[in-house]
């Protein structure tokens, strides 16, 4: 459990990820404002908007590459900040205005990515063989500029009004603050330092084989089975460190009921089958007790959604006044900077025409199947459920992102909501009749719209973070929208040849491209395999529905436990518990590793400067920020070596073409593996733990 409390412009604590309620809000109090009389420096320039797209394909290739590989990304906008600043350094300077867009613009490399945590799925099931290039973009296209539009509204609710700390949004404005000065060049050596360190150890891991990835065990105690792992991974570690302890604390309660309790007590009943107490325990894991978690977040998601109706008819309401004073403008200079975004009748009039080629992506996606004239009735009804289902996703992710961050957000459970949702209605539309094929094209729509939803959610759940940001620093809103909107449209151009691309280098865990591929180098994509295993149990009528409800259950007790929490000025999100749930072990794990390094650094150094008399506020917020720049570093080096490998093996047509060592290297691959892992984490937690950058260094 984690303190709770309305957000501030200051440190992003690494122990609750949220700050303190008596701190004032540098939204109201401490955003930078222009002087009077002086020019106002330009937000949107040529050069900005060029850099913004090109760092988009960057975080983009590291994103896709992760996501697939975890079932994680990472939100992209305090790198970005970091590399915008040097860069722009480099061409003559440039203002905290024009560095704020051009992170905004490239944060939908964190968040259009997303789409990649259900896509898969349409290959995993053999309805598509590939990535096809204009489906592909359109999807991310369409689901991320609705995406964008529902933010605009969700503003005024969820960042000026509903009080959430926005943990990345204030850590992405203080880096911004940063960058004004000299401290902006020393965070730029940091996090390409650490992403240096984290790339090599990557190369040496999935391209020379001479590290491992992890290390697990099996324990019985009679016929029951116990597991026990953790990754070597310090891209993991760093989003343990961003999420907080908090998260991960309730991360840790749903591995604890997954495996030290569901997983035990199933395969000593004799569920599971496997050759092997470690075959057993993964068989009634990923069969079953995933299916709790997922029960956990449907309970969770539809609870948070509830309790979001009022702020978001208030804020809708606020943005139709703010219309019949401006009309169909765009706000001048009588409006507040912060209350200036694109007119709400604009938004309306997009979201309506957005409609049209939405439509006509499900009607040619839907066209080579046999549903005769139902088909029309088919497109009316998925494109209605995407918009409207589709807005209640983004509210809540959005909700989220603010109390817990956007690496917090379960976007991959309301990815598997609205599969759910899907496959149960769609065969009321098309009937059951079309045999083997008929329910295959079911279950590819149910997951397409589940990718167009989880691709709007995920763009408001991060959209909401920079537009905190930017009210910290004093930006227009409207200008941040319209590049939210080029870096969708640069997005979504470029993640359907690089899901190509790695498909053929990699293949997917059941689903290799060709004969002769190495199956263990083959790409999880656990959360895309987890929705479309439930959207398939659904429609054949196969899914143990006894543990989605016992998940129900579950989820209604976490929420009430969440909700008595949230009164006493403490965070327990229940959602969270559930993606603990269903991650593999080694994910988890290694995330935990990465929070309480981050809660271990902060109590050194509040003791530190306990001793010494110091402020204990001002070093802990110094280190913290140092420690968000390592931590980015580390995601976007191991992610884009990656992306390297997948090229390299690629064009050699081969898997593993870097490796210097074979299988019979692995067990001293562990141990090397180890060594280096925590000889990464000692160095990490001594950078953190330490206030001053330049004393940390020496």
């Amino acid at each position: 459990m984690s303190r709770g409390a309305a957000g501030t412009g200051g440190t992003m604590d690494a122990a609750n990820q949220v700050t303190k309620a008596q701190d004032a809000p540098r939204g109201s109090q401490d955003a930078p404002r222009a002087r009077k009389g002086a020019p106002r420096a330009r937000e949107i320039t040529p050069r900005g908007i060029a850099l913004g797209a090109a760092i988009t394909v960057v975080f983009i290739a590291a994103n896709v590459y992760m996501g697939l590989k975890t079932g994680m990304t990472f939100s992209s906008s305090i790198p970005a900040a970091m590399i915008s600043m040097g860069c722009l350094r480099l061409l003559g300077g440039s203002s905290i205005l024009e560095n704020n867009i051009v992170q905004t613009q490239a944060s939908a490399a964190g968040t259009l990515c997303n789409v990649i945590l259900i896509l898969p799925g349409l290959v995993l099931i053999g309805h598509w063989h590939g990535f096809p290039f204009w489906q592909t973009s359109a999807v991310c296209a369409l689901g991320g500029l609705l995406g964008v539009a529902f933010s605009i509204p969700l503003r005024r609710a969820l960042v000026t009004r509903a009080g959430l700390p926005y943990p990345e949004g204030v850590a992405a404005a203080e880096v911004l603050r940063t960058g004004e000065g000299e401290a902006g060049a020393k965070g730029l050596r940091d996090l390409l330092g650490a992403a240096a360190g984290a790339g090599a150890i990557g190369l040496a891991t999935t391209g020379f084989r001479l590290l491992a990835e992890g290390m697990h065990g099996t324990l019985a105690a009679g016929s029951a089975v116990f597991r026990l792992g953790t990754g070597f991974s310090l891209a993991l570690v760093g989003v343990g460190y961003l999420v907080g302890i908090g998260a991960c604390l309730a991360l840790l309660t749903g591995v604890a009921i997954a495996w030290g309790i569901a997983v035990p007590l199933l395969t000593a009943l004799g569920q599971g089958e496997g050759a092997s107490p470690s075959e057993m325990a993964e068989a009634v894991w990923s069969g079953q007790v995933r299916l709790i978690g997922a029960g956990i977040i449907a309970v969770g998601g539809l609870w948070t959604v509830g309790s979001l109706a009022r702020p978001i008819l208030g804020s809708i309401a606020t943005a139709l006044a703010s219309v019949r004073t401006s009309g169909s403008r765009l706000p001048g200079p009588d409006h507040p900077r912060a209350e200036r975004d694109l007119p709400i009748t604009w938004v309306g009039a997009a979201v309506l025409a957005l409609t049209l080629p939405l439509a006509w992506l499900f009607a040619g996606f839907a066209s080579g199947a046999e549903l005769g004239g139902g088909l029309y009735g088919l497109v009316a009804a998925a494109t209605v459920f995407a918009v409207l289902f589709g807005f209640l996703m983004a509210a809540t992710c959005g909700y989220l992102a603010g109390l817990l961050g956007s690496s917090s957000s379960p976007i991959s459970g309301i990815g598997i909501l609205t599969a759910m949702a899907a496959a149960v209605l769609l065969p009321l539309l098309v009937g059951r009749s079309a045999g083997p094929e008929g329910d295959r094209f079911v279950i590819a729509m149910a997951l397409l719209v589940a990718a167009v939803i989880v691709t709007m959610a995920s763009i408001a759940n991060d959209n909401l973070q920079d537009l905190k940001t930017g009210q910290l620093v004093d930006a227009t809103p409207w200008r941040q929208q319209v590049v939210l909107l080029i870096g969708v449209a640069v997005g979504a151009a470029v993640i359907g040849p690089l899901l190509s691309l790695l498909y053929e280098a990699y293949g997917f865990v059941g689903a290799l491209p060709r004969e002769g591929m190495e199956a263990a180098n083959a790409m999880p994509a656990p959360q895309a395999a987890l929705t479309s295993q439930i959207a398939g149990g659904i429609v054949h009528g196969t899914l143990p529905w006894t543990m989605v409800l016992i998940g129900a259950g579950l989820g209604a007790v976490l929420v009430a436990v969440e909700a008595w929490l949230r009164r006493r000025d403490l965070t327990f999100p229940a959602l969270t518990v559930g993606i603990g749930m269903y991650l593999p072990l080694s994910v988890e794990m290694t995330i935990a590793v990465g929070g309480v390094l981050g809660w271990l650094a902060e109590r050194t150094i509040r003791a530190r400067a306990a001793a010494q008399g110091d402020d204990a506020g001002a070093a802990t917020e110094t280190a913290r920020r140092r420690g968000v720049l390592l931590a980015s570093g580390f995601l976007v080096g191991e992610s884009f070596v990656g992306v390297i490998l997948a090229v390299a093996d690629t064009l050699a047509g081969r898997s593993a073409s870097l490796a210097l060592v074979g299988p019979g290297f692995a067990p001293y691959a562990t141990w090397l593996g180890a060594a280096v892992f925590g000889c990464g984490l000692a160095v990490f937690y001594r950078l953190t733990a330490r206030a001053d950058p330049d004393e940390a260094a020496a």
